[in-house]
């Protein structure tokens, strides 16, 4: 009687699984829910987990991710988890039941809270609330019984291309921060200028200064990294000039990408007059003979 009562408890303990299983799956073996999906693959990015992240990639896109070099797998497991560093991932839900997927990493939290699954046959739709960003939406497609990523928001997920435009808007945003450095720089110049009568002899100068110790020597002007001359990517050159008058103080400033093609392109000059120049030096220093930055 013991027996035939376990085998009959084991028996319902596995339909209860098969049941579950067949739910979540759909008779066929096939899943039928992508939020699991997409959450692993958010999670794998979190991680910076690349062999569990192309699981979650098309056949051919996985193919193109692999072919990645290391530094662009980990530029693009970084634009999808929103985190510049691996982090730990969190999965929790919400009082609808609705997945929530934290990447707790060391510079902060991204949190992604999902809404409700469209899902169209093999296509699947499931919009994304990103904390301190926008919403998006992430498209699924079934491919081999699995849900895999098709597309972010109104973009297709193409790896190869989607690498190519973030490696290029990457660029683009350094080199605009570089201005904006330099930018910095000239003011803090010419505000030292105003204090001391003088130009500073280096950037060095311009720096942190201990508390109620400001000086010509510390002027407490700029940060530490541009006092030291290299900042985000670019390292930062400071000259005194010749002025167009005897007596004249004046100073450029130039900015040139550390490692050229990779924190920048083009290299800059704010020349005597306060106008930045930038081309593309190949990471030597721009002239006032390039032409005027946009």
């Amino acid at each position: 009687m013991r027996i035939a009562f376990r085998i009959c408890a084991v028996a319902a303990i596995a339909l209860a699984v098969v049941s579950c299983f067949s739910r979540a799956n759909g008779q066929d073996g096939r899943e039928t829910d992508p939020a699991p999906a997409l959450s692993a693959a958010l999670a794998a990015a979190c991680r910076a987990n690349e062999t569990q992240f192309a699981n979650y990639l098309t056949a051919d896109n996985a193919t193109a991710f692999r072919a990645l070099s290391q530094e662009q797998r980990m530029a693009l497991l970084a634009r999808f988890s929103l985190s510049d560093e691996p982090g730990r991932a969190l999965l929790s839900a919400d009082a609808q039941n609705h997945t929530v997927l934290r990447c707790v990493a060391p510079q902060g939290t991204s949190e992604f809270r999902f809404g409700d699954a469209r899902i169209r046959e093999n296509l699947a739709f499931i919009p994304v609330d990103a904390v301190d960003s926008q919403q998006t939406e992430f498209g699924m497609v079934r491919e081999n019984g699995g849900w895999r990523l098709l597309s972010l928001g109104l973009v297709l997920v193409d790896i190869s291309q989607l690498s190519k435009q973030w490696g290029e808007s990457d660029l683009a945003a350094r080199e605009d921060a570089a201005m904006q450095a330099l930018r910095e720089l000239g003011d803090a110049v010419q505000t030292y200028r105003r204090a001391y009568n003088k130009l500073p002899e280096s950037l060095a100068q311009l720096g942190p200064a201990p508390k109620g110790e400001i000086s010509d020597e510390q002027a407490s002007l700029i940060n530490k990294d541009l006092a030291a001359g290299d900042s985000a990517g670019y390292r930062f050159r400071y000259r005194i000039v010749a002025g167009a008058q005897e007596g004249d103080m004046a100073f450029e400033l130039a900015a040139m990408p550390d490692a050229y093609g990779k924190s920048g392109k083009r290299s800059f000059l704010l020349d005597a007059a306060g106008k930045i120049h930038a081309a593309d030096k190949r990471g030597e220093l721009a002239s006032s003979d390039d032409p005027l930055a946009p």
